[in-house]
């Protein structure tokens, strides 16, 4: 089952009757945003006994192709790292 962004506004909607729909929309896509930009500019974002996510730098360095085994430049990458709190985990691993 995946999570889609119209799911999750429905479900903040129903728990929470009294924000409109709309400020909702809104409120969940400058989080989303502002969690981009914090990326972006190489911070860790954090929301606390839930997940975080942390940039990563691969550097610059010289690779070879297996097939050739020609050296090729490959470029520095970024990359994001995710981890999942100890109590999402708990909760997930259970059995039911």
């Amino acid at each position: 089952m995946s999570v889609v962004k119209s799911d999750l506004i429905k479900e903040l909607s129903t728990n929470y009757p009294n924000f409109l729909k709309k400020d909702l929309v809104k409120l969940f896509d400058i989080a989303i945003y502002e969690m981009q930009e914090a990326l972006r500019r190489g911070e860790r974002v954090e929301l606390r006994d839930v997940f975080s996510f942390e940039p990563r730098v691969q550097k610059s360095r010289i690779s070879r192709n297996p097939k050739t085994n020609e050296k090729v430049h490959t470029p520095e990458k970024k990359s994001i790292l995710f981890r999942m709190s100890k109590e999402w985990t708990k909760k997930i691993n259970e059995r039911e």
